[in-house]
């Protein structure tokens, strides 16, 4: 799980494997594998970097080429 955190400042958890899609409109919305959106105030980099090292911790990385 990544730690994101919604617009009002609340922190909450999301599996980034069921991440389908991110769109700047202007804040981040994230759109789930089952069609759920979610705003953050997280930037998109922000989460791609909590993506990549959240799949290194579980050892994913290495089975990438």
């Amino acid at each position: 799980m990544i730690e994101l955190n919604r617009l009002n400042g609340a922190v909450f958890y999301v599996n980034p494997h069921l991440i389908e899609s991110m769109e700047c409109r202007p804040d981040l919305t994230i759109t789930m594998m089952s069609g759920n959106t979610i705003v953050v105030k997280n930037s998109p980099q922000e989460v791609i970097e909590k993506i990549v090292t959240y799949r290194k911790r579980i050892g994913i990385g290495s089975q990438e080429v």
